[in-house]
């Protein structure tokens, strides 16, 4: 089967994304090229910001290409499935420059997972995949029949079809992933790199070490997607940073939803000429771990604090242990090895501003950077969500961000100044 696998030309306008506007890799797509090229298919993966191409040049080469099968994902990457951009404006675009040329349409990633009927509607694609996919994208390939498929969403005679819950791939043993080098020299982007040059002139790449958490975070989007924890093989990863390394790549950011202690892996990166970054949760490393950590090549850490009383923790379901005096102290030790260490903060109710002031003066005399405490968006998959409304239903998306744009006059910095109605969003996409 010759597949087109496809992360559009996103852009960004008015909507309330948190994520990094910049280009990332589309690992997902590239788990699904590799695992589809070991079984024999013929694939075409495309990527809007690192080949330079808009949504109609990518139609047309998929269109040329001759493609039984499109795939796309409707989030920029697995790093950021877990904040998506709640509206489908751009894949919208990209499907209607396709216009019916590349075969069966499959929509992937965070909104057909938890909500695939709107999905489906909204799109207009064949069928969506619920959960993680680059597994039962090669089943597709395979010519099973729909409903021997798991994980899928489709109409039938005008009912909705449902094979089961979001997949959770074995993901352990996934190959080593290779890029073309032109992507590589469109992506000098070092994600979450402050203060630091790299030590020589290089790209940077992302790598996934392992997938889902063991926590249940009230405010994690992941219950839908890459929410079970599973470890990589480290020969595996290994073989992947070395090949990144050999095409000049360097530094990568494990997109981990929590990068957890792992001294096979650090010691292994100690010998290698990479640096890199991480996000993870600070009380689960010991001080030894730490200083491994910084020798290994981390030169940045993202750590989740979110509250700074234990009762906000507690209301968060984070299961932290650590007082916050001893979450101070951990991130300060590790900043004596590592160059950037950030402590995440959300808005949460009770945690006192002059107390939340104090605090982050504190780090930022110790070379610790906390960032000023913002609101999160209730996403349908976190357990935010599910408390305030139940299960997420079709207008979710759409409940979710009515929600978090009447409930906040101040978003983060990051987000564009001027958010509008997700209808409005949807609406405005330039669909012929």
């Amino acid at each position: 089967m010759r597949v087109a696998l496809v992360n559009p030309a996103w852009s960004f306008d008015h909507s309330i994304y948190f994520g990094c506007r910049e280009a990332h890799l589309p690992l997902e797509l590239g788990y699904a090229k590799a695992l589809l090229e070991q079984a024999g298919h013929e694939v075409l993966l495309l990527d809007g910001a690192l080949d330079g191409l808009s949504n109609a040049e990518m139609a047309e080469r998929i269109a040329a290409f001759a493609a039984d099968m499109t795939v796309l994902t409707t989030a920029p990457t697995y790093l950021f499935w877990r904040c998506a951009q709640p509206e489908l404006r751009v894949p919208k675009e990209f499907l209607a420059a396709l216009d019916g040329r590349g075969g069966r349409t499959v929509a992937v990633g965070p909104h057909g997972s938890t909500t695939p009927a709107p999905t489906l509607s909204k799109l207009g694609v064949d069928l969506v995949v619920r959960g993680e996919c680059e597994e039962i994208v090669a089943k597709l390939a395979d010519g099973l029949v729909l409903d021997d498929i798991p994980s899928l969403a489709f109409y039938r005679d005008g009912d909705l079809v449902v094979t089961g819950g979001p997949h959770a791939a074995r993901f352990t043993d996934l190959p080593a992933l290779s890029w073309p080098v032109e992507w590589l020299q469109r992506h000098p982007h070092h994600h979450h790199r402050y203060g630091t040059a790299p030590v020589g002139p290089g790209p940077g790449a992302e790598v996934e070490a392992s997938r889902g958490c063991p926590y249940n975070c009230s405010f994690c989007a992941k219950i839908d997607f890459r929410d079970q924890y599973r470890r990589r093989d480290t020969a595996i990863i290994l073989e992947e940073i070395d090949g990144l390394i050999a095409a000049g790549v360097r530094y990568v950011y494990f997109i981990d939803e929590i990068f957890l202690p792992r001294r096979d892996l650090l010691e292994a990166l100690v010998e290698r000429p990479i640096e890199f970054g991480v996000q993870t949760r600070i009380d689960l490393w010991k001080p030894e771990m730490l200083d491994l950590l910084g020798a290994a090549g981390c030169v940045s850490i993202e750590a989740g604090v979110e509250s700074l009383t234990e009762e906000g923790r507690a209301s968060l379901d984070k299961k932290c242990r650590m007082s916050t005096d001893d979450l101070a102290d951990r991130l300060i030790h590790a900043r004596r090895s590592v160059p950037f260490v950030q402590a995440n903060l959300i808005a949460v109710a009770g945690d006192d501003a002059d107390m939340v002031k104090a605090w982050r003066e504190k780090l930022l005399a110790a070379g610790v950077w906390a960032n000023d405490p913002v609101p999160l968006y209730p996403y349908p998959a976190s357990p935010d969500y599910r408390r305030l409304w139940g299960e997420p239903d079709d207008r979710a998306w759409e409940r979710a961000h009515e929600h978090y744009l009447a409930q906040f006059d101040r978003l983060s910095d990051i987000q564009e100044d001027e958010p509008l109605p997700l209808t409005e969003l949807e609406a405005a996409c330039s669909c012929r």
